[in-house]
């Protein structure tokens, strides 16, 4: 799909697009998602307090994505594969800030050092570098700084054609809010609807020993998806403490 069409694609969207011009182009392909419902007292630690937690059916959710980054650049320069290709997971919850909903991050990692250092000195999101693999159905990722892990094996099912309001709520999310010491900043992103296919999990073993209380070995939703073309938005500086 040209860049054209892309914006032309509209009518998911919870927000009209920004009037500026996108910056960054990348896609988020053969992505996994899962999910976990947990507890609002367990999550709030986590989530400053300048962003509000964002509820379904008033509890809050928090989603492991594992996926692989690719042909990220920046507008009007090529994608550099050594450094635009890389696998990434991703733990995030759903927040809003001033009405506005979003992702909000609590782990970022990335299966390339480079990568993630360009990453993260362009945007200042919290991207690290764990060992990543991902082929034949089979995604696994260790990091020995933090005791890390995550291995997953995977059969991949059917189109799921009749989303449930949940399966939106928790993957069409069109804007990330993440805080540094002296702002939030927010980036507005734009995708066509994920794509989804049904997931079996064949085989489980996923221990992030910080959020232990958040996730666990039964995932209460998962998902896979082929993935999505990506445009976004340069980075928003938001002040603190001005939450409504």
């Amino acid at each position: 799909m040209t860049i054209t069409d892309l914006l032309k694609i509209t009518e998911h969207r919870p927000w009209e697009l920004p009037a500026q011009r996108w910056k960054y182009y990348q896609e988020w392909n053969r992505a996994i998602f899962m999910h976990w419902q947990v507890e609002l007292e367990d999550l709030k630690e986590f989530v400053p307090q300048d962003l509000e937690i964002d509820l379904f059916d008033g509890k809050p959710w928090i989603s492991v994505v594992a996926f692989t980054m690719e042909k990220i650049r920046p507008r009007n320069l090529p994608a550099f594969a050594p450094i635009s290709n890389f696998h990434e997971i991703n733990i995030r919850t759903y927040v809003k800030y001033n009405g506005k909903t979003g992702v909000y991050f609590l782990s970022m990692e990335g299966g390339k050092k480079w990568s993630c250092r360009i990453a993260k000195s362009l945007s200042q999101l919290p991207y690290r570098y764990s060992k990543i693999r991902h082929s034949n159905n089979h995604y696994t990722s260790k990091n020995a700084a933090f005791n890390d892990e995550l291995d997953i094996k995977y059969s991949i099912g059917k189109t799921i054609t009749d989303k449930s309001k949940l399966d939106k709520w928790l993957t069409e999310r069109y804007a990330l809010f993440q805080d540094t010491e002296t702002t939030i900043n927010e980036f507005e992103i734009h995708h066509q609807e994920w794509p989804m296919n049904e997931i079996e999990i064949d085989e489980l073993n996923i221990n992030y020993p910080r959020f232990h209380n958040l996730i666990g070995n039964n995932p209460h939703r998962a998902a896979y998806s082929d993935g999505v073309q990506v445009l976004a938005w340069g980075k928003k500086k938001l002040p603190l403490n001005d939450k409504l």
